[in-house]
């Protein structure tokens, strides 16, 4: 029987889909979420959970076999050094495709294959603001709580702004006729 064992070719000759499937493997690895249409992502998926099943297990053979494939050294260590270890509790299914729709120009069915425990970033942004923004709003409240009984304490409170039309009755009064009044 020759049950799974076939792959789709993706038009392309085998120089080629080897490639391209390296070169998406180390970009999803280095950013941990790629978007590509459904086809590449299945045969994406299939190159890149072997690897990181190898990666669980950090070993100089392991590392010259992933090596061949991936050649950025920097994603190969990511690799080993994080991903490997946070899968470790898993048996397989390190992957996940999400439909994003089509695209546009050729109606492709578009996807997002991503790492099972991949967080996106606006969600760690937001979680870490949310506290911090419940503080800031929380601390002008405070802040003009406590400038209001300063102002009774000391006994003077500010005078309201002068509108244009009280400063030019100032000016127009003779300068004796304050005193008079501050007497009163």
């Amino acid at each position: 029987m020759n049950h799974k064992k076939g792959f789709n070719k993706l038009n392309r000759n085998a120089s080629h889909r080897k490639a391209l499937l390296r070169n998406m493997a180390t970009v999803l690895f280095k950013h941990e979420r790629i978007v590509t249409t459904k086809a590449k992502a299945i045969e994406v998926r299939r190159v890149a959970e072997k690897m990181i099943t190898r990666a669980k297990e950090d070993s100089v053979h392991n590392r010259r076999v992933i090596g061949e494939k991936i050649t950025d050294q920097a994603v190969l260590a990511k690799l080993f050094t994080d991903i490997g270890p946070r899968m470790k509790d898993r048996n397989g299914g390190y992957t996940r495709i999400l439909k994003i729709g089509f695209r546009d120009q050729d109606a492709a069915s578009m996807v997002v294959l991503e790492l099972v425990d991949h967080k996106l970033d606006g969600d760690k942004k937001a979680d870490k603001k949310k506290p911090e923004a419940k503080a800031k709003k929380a601390e002008p409240k405070a802040a003009s709580k406590a400038k209001k009984p300063d102002a009774k304490a000391d006994g003077k409170a500010k005078a309201p702004r002068a509108t244009k039309k009280a400063a030019e009755a100032k000016k127009s009064e003779p300068e004796s006729a304050e005193p008079a009044k501050s007497a009163e």
